[in-house]
């Protein structure tokens, strides 16, 4: 562990209301299949050994001065609108914390580590395709600037296991994400649902020392408020990323949305092979809850959620005023997710809009490749000769493509030196579509020939390099 290593427990603030200690699974086997070392690196933890990162991140030794025992997180949630006190923690626990350069607390979290009080009937286990995939969105979603939890370690651990949903035995897995928080929306239900105001002023405590400051009122009312605000914010700017990215989480109940306004827990996850609103990642989602185009009421629904339970100690027209921000909030942070998408420079509001308005008709009327457009057309007025060899050079040739082409060659390219790097050189982009996820799982599966993930992942890290688009918090 190298001198940048700065372990952490602030989550011992919290009483047992909030958490319970719990043991990890023994494993029959531990073979390393991913590494985070640009994370680990960052967090001062780049230097362990592969037999010290399996310690650590597969049998969960305790990281020195951090968490001495494992914690599974309490809370409730909302799942596809309808609560349920059943839950928490079920196969996954808070292994650790530790602060980064900038100060900011950060928590390994765990999938697949083994049963928790609340595991109910599961088995506390991850499918390795459950955790192949979560490290391929994440790092998708990282590369196109949203503010993702970090796929930091996956670990193939010997189990053979049974799912309904996809062809069994399966192998298993143990994950960790780096994470800026695990304060769920779900915690506080479970403390509102108790009624339990003393722990809901605990958590709003919590939540601005670390993770909200600016939040801090005179009173415990002032200071719900105020976090209840940087969440709306935060949360806003979330939802603007996912629709900019393509991408459809698939499974937004309370439990999987945090304060910190950080994207995590990706399970059926999805990114839109051609622009269509009403595209689903979920097969259980019958209704079209979280549907690509929903997302944003859902997050909104989701916030209404929260500050119901911050009722206990803030008055309801100061929580109301909070969440009227929401829609201003995500209309900014919309046109300016989706111009750094495209990477141009802002120009009016009209323009902008008139932008995105012909491109996601034109797109929706072709069912063009929207990986493929926003990759062909990163940099605008710069990118017509790249555009122009594209898989996709009739289709912008054609009439309809008219006034998009227009519109595009209006704007300026922001930081068009981006353009030079290699990336842009290729035909097609670095992608994540389910038919990228499946292909590079049948080598996988099939002769356990994991080159192609591994090209995958370094095409994908070629993919942030190349677009350098900031995240809100990282």
């Amino acid at each position: 562990m190298s001198a940048i290593f700065q372990p952490e427990k602030a989550i011992l603030e919290l009483d047992g209301r909030f958490h319970s200690p719990v043991e990890p699974a023994d494993f029959p086997q531990h073979i390393t299949r991913w590494r985070n070392q640009r994370w680990a690196e960052n967090v001062g933890l780049g230097a362990l050994s592969d037999a010290e990162w399996i310690e650590h991140f597969g049998k969960f030794t305790p990281l020195k001065n951090s968490l001495e025992t494992p914690l599974a997180l309490a809370y409730h949630g909302h799942q596809f609108q309808v609560y349920n006190p059943q839950i928490g923690d079920g196969r996954g626990f808070l292994f650790a914390q530790l602060r980064d350069g900038q100060g900011r607390l950060l928590d390994f979290g765990t999938k697949g580590s083994g049963q928790t009080p609340w595991s109910r009937t599961g088995d506390g286990r991850l499918t390795l395709k459950g955790g192949v995939r979560e490290i391929m969105a994440a790092g998708m979603l990282e590369a196109l600037g949203v503010y993702t939890s970090k796929a930091f370690s996956l670990i193939e651990t010997g189990e053979q296991l049974h799912r309904h949903d996809e062809p069994s035995p399966t192998r298993s897995s143990v994950l960790v994400r780096l994470s800026h928080s695990h304060m769920r929306f779900g915690t506080f239900q479970r403390q509102a649902y108790a009624g339990d105001a003393d722990a809901i002023g605990k958590l709003v405590e919590y939540c601005i020392r670390h993770y909200h400051p600016a939040a801090a009122g005179a009173d415990m009312a002032l200071s719900a408020a105020g976090l209840l605000r940087e969440t709306v914010v935060a949360t806003a700017e979330l939802a603007a990323s996912w629709m900019s990215a393509g991408f459809v989480h698939g499974v937004l109940n309370t439990d999987n949305m945090v304060v910190t306004g950080e994207s995590f827990d990706y399970g059926p996850w999805r990114f839109l092979p051609y622009s269509y609103p009403g595209f689903t990642a979920a097969y259980f989602d019958e209704r079209g809850l979280y549907a690509f185009g929903r997302q944003p009421a859902a997050a909104l629904w989701n916030l209404r959620q929260l500050a119901s339970c911050l009722t206990l100690v803030a008055e309801v027209p100061a929580l109301e005023k909070e969440l009227a921000r929401f829609e201003g909030e995500y209309r900014a942070a919309f046109r300016t997710r989706m111009l750094a998408v495209l990477g141009l420079k802002p120009m009016s509001e009209d323009k902008d809009l008139e932008l995105l308005k012909a491109l996601f008709a034109w797109m929706g009327e072709t069912r063009a490749s929207w990986p493929q457009v926003f990759f062909d057309w990163f940099g605008g007025p710069a990118s017509g000769a790249r555009a122009a060899r594209s898989p996709l050079a009739k289709d912008y040739a054609a009439p309809g493509f008219e006034p998009v082409r227009r519109s595009l060659m209006e704007h300026e390219t922001d930081r068009p030196e981006r353009l030079a790097h290699a990336y842009f050189g290729e035909c097609r982009p670095a992608s994540a579509v389910i038919e990228d996820v499946e292909a590079l799982w049948a080598h996988i599966a099939e002769r356990d020939d994991w080159g192609p993930f591994n090209e995958h992942m370094a095409r994908t890290e070629d993919a942030r390099q190349a677009l350098r688009l900031s995240q809100a918090k990282t």
